[in-house]
């Protein structure tokens, strides 16, 4: 289960991130001054779509973060559909609550996913983090991220990185 503070050390130690609280007082994460993760709490229009599914609204911390395109986007929400699934097969038990990946129609069209903070381990958030870094920063920035001697291919879950 991941909370902000996992956000903040692990975005953090991405290269030339930067932590802004809007005038709203909601935080983000930018890499030379393009968002790659926000906090993103569901909003009226949110909860009323999601109920139009069927399906319950986490509650708690929710994380938005920028895919590298919508196809990105498609496989991470599957991803999570079918570990949902899985998850009711072993169970036997539906839910009817989003997974630790979801979107609402707010973002349709737009390469970004909504995260469940307590709903995800810090191994996976250091990865989506970094994938979410890598779209948005430029290219050379991100290329420094592959090179071991510039710094770790993901920040470490626990602890610096």
């Amino acid at each position: 289960m991941a909370t902000w503070e996992d956000v903040r050390r692990l975005a953090g130690a991405l290269p030339e991130t930067t932590e802004t609280a809007g005038g709203d007082g909601l935080t983000s994460w930018r890499v030379r001054g393009k968002s790659f993760a926000w906090e993103r709490p569901l909003r009226r229009g949110d909860l009323a779509a999601l109920a139009a599914r069927g399906v319950a609204a986490p509650v708690g911390a929710v994380l938005g973060v920028r895919t590298a395109d919508t196809d990105a986007k498609e496989a991470l929400l599957a991803e999570a559909e079918a570990a949902a699934e899985g998850a009711a097969a072993v169970t036997g038990e539906v839910t009817g609550e989003v997974g630790v990946v979801f979107t609402t129609p707010h973002f349709d069209g737009y390469a970004a996913v909504l995260v469940v903070l307590d709903r995800i381990g810090a191994a996976a958030l250091a990865e989506l983090l970094t994938d979410s870094w890598l779209a948005a920063a430029p290219k050379r920035l991100a290329r420094t991220l592959a090179d071991p001697a510039v710094v770790p291919a993901h920040p470490t879950p626990e602890g610096g990185g």
